[in-house]
């Protein structure tokens, strides 16, 4: 995990279009950067739509809001479209060794265990990066419910 006071990763990652995004694109502007496990299931879709919902309230603050899971530009597509979402998902797609190389730059991808069964997949965090690229703030474990509201209310003691 990225700790407050420390540069984000680099990365450059494709769009839900086939765009190619990278950090530095974001230079010089507050940047919401998003981890979510997987596509279209119930606790990733209210989280998405809490951001698409807040996004005018974002850009008041000049903040960019980007989305990032391992799912494909062709399902963060269709997820979009399904849920009308109006700010960036970037598809960070497994790599050889069947991780996904930003998520674990971010040290995001950690075990985790359902019905007693453990695997690796996204831990549901936020981090706030200020103008330079630097973590201003980091939420780990994320519960959704209130959480846009909560990334929001710490951009504005920002500014």
């Amino acid at each position: 995990m990225i700790e407050p006071g420390q540069p984000a990763p680099a990365f450059q990652l494709p769009d839900q279009d086939g765009c190619t995004h990278r950090l530095g694109d974001y230079a010089g502007r507050p940047l919401v950067v998003y981890f979510y496990p997987k596509d279209d299931t119930s606790g990733c879709t209210k989280e998405a739509c809490q951001f698409r919902d807040l996004l005018p309230k974002f850009r008041h603050f000049g903040a960019g809001i980007l989305g990032i899971s391992p799912d494909s530009s062709a399902s963060h597509a269709a997820f979009a479209a399904k849920h009308d979402l109006n700010f960036t998902l970037l598809a960070d797609e497994r790599d050889a060794d069947d991780t996904p190389p930003v998520c674990a730059a971010y040290g995001v991808w950690q075990e985790k265990s359902m019905y007693g069964r453990t695997y690796m997949g996204v831990v549901r965090t936020t981090y706030l990066l200020d103008d330079d690229g630097l973590v201003v703030e980091r939420w780990d474990k994320v519960r959704v419910a209130g959480h846009a509201d909560a990334v929001l209310a710490t951009l504005k003691t920002q500014g």
